[in-house]
């Protein structure tokens, strides 16, 4: 399993109104694109801190999804011009599972 570890630092007073609109516009869509997400998290040290984490079966997935994703009118007309102008700096980990990984649901990954 792929993960990929978002973390955003935003502009100074912008963390509540990120994460409502992660929760209500961005998280649907990006599900609804064929990802798996989970977030967004509060940094408990930094409070213009918001971590995200979305899981993709393979590389070849990601990759897919996200280009199909990035490319299209729901990111580039709704999501991007409003999201963009909160964030100060964001960086992006991708990762892969170990054979011992465990799911969020108790069982062994894919």
């Amino acid at each position: 399993m792929i993960l990929e570890i978002r973390h955003y630092t935003l502009k100074p007073g912008q963390r509540e109104a990120f994460i409502e609109f992660l929760e209500q516009k961005n998280r649907p869509a990006l599900r609804e694109a064929g990802m798996l997400v989970f977030g967004p998290l509060r940094d408990l040290e930094n409070p213009e801190k918001v971590h995200w984490m979305r899981a993709f079966a393979s590389i070849e997935e990601r990759d897919k999804i996200k280009d199909g994703f990035y490319e299209g009118p729901v990111w580039n007309k709704q999501i991007e011009p409003l999201v963009m102008p909160m964030i100060d700096h964001y960086e992006a980990e991708v990762t892969e599972t170990t054979a011992g990984f465990e799911n969020f649901s108790g069982n062994s990954a894919l």
